[in-house]
């Protein structure tokens, strides 16, 4: 008997929050997906290269042009859904962001989500986490060049996060804010900013729940010590 081959794509019903407009959008099956390792910033590497779950994470209306993740909150604030209608639907030409992506529609995708999100008065963090992806496209493509300027958009973001704590009730720890700080801006060759919060995260090791992350401080601290010392 022949086995049917399943795709690793399927279409998921959406509904958009601004517009209320329901679309589908293409996902893909988490089974489908294995991770060979990650980068030090968390970048995952994937088993299958042909397949990148980094392209579909933002949905894009196709009615109103409105973009998001998973990690956006229902709420509006006040004015912000006529902020988005004026910046963004007034200036959209109904187009569909379903099927399968390619490097310049994830990019641009992530790029719509980060105005919606900027205009709807997201978290700091939830950006954050939209310019860190899009740095990673660009590494995969190994354009070091536009990899670094979102790179250094997504530390600032960080930074932000961290001050004002909007990181709070979600998933990220301080320490994990924190570590990321340190990893991007040794990334982007901000010395002083990288081992001021590294040092951070591990003097946090008595308080912290997150072992893992200390231990990684510990380890890029030793090998930026091996890098300065081979210098």
């Amino acid at each position: 008997m022949r086995t049917v081959e399943v795709s690793p794509f399927y279409e998921k019903k959406m509904q958009c929050l601004q517009c209320k407009e329901h679309f589908p959008t293409t996902r893909i099956r988490s089974r489908q997906v294995r991770v060979a390792q990650h980068d030090s910033d968390f970048r995952p590497i994937y088993v299958n290269k042909e397949i990148n779950p980094l392209f579909y994470n933002v949905t894009v209306c196709p009615h109103c042009g409105f973009a998001s993740t998973d990690d956006f909150s229902p709420y509006f604030a006040p004015g912000t859904k006529e902020m988005i209608a004026q910046n963004i639907t007034a200036k959209w030409h109904s187009r569909s962001f379903g099927g399968i992506r390619t490097k310049e529609e994830a990019i641009e995708a992530y790029k719509l989500a980060y105005l919606s999100a900027n205009l709807k008065k997201e978290k700091h963090l939830t950006m954050a986490g939209m310019m860190l992806r899009i740095a990673w496209i660009f590494r995969e493509a190994e354009n070091e060049t536009e990899e670094k300027r979102y790179l250094t958009i997504s530390r600032n973001l960080y930074v932000h996060a961290f001050s004002e704590g909007d990181y709070v009730g979600t998933q990220m720890s301080e320490t994990r804010v924190q570590y990321m700080i340190a990893e991007l801006s040794w990334r982007i060759h901000d010395r002083e900013e990288a081992i001021r919060n590294f040092s951070r995260v591990i003097e946090s090791q008595k308080r912290s729940t997150e072992p893992n992350i200390i231990q990684l401080a510990k380890d890029r601290w030793q090998e930026i010590r091996g890098e300065e010392t081979n210098e």
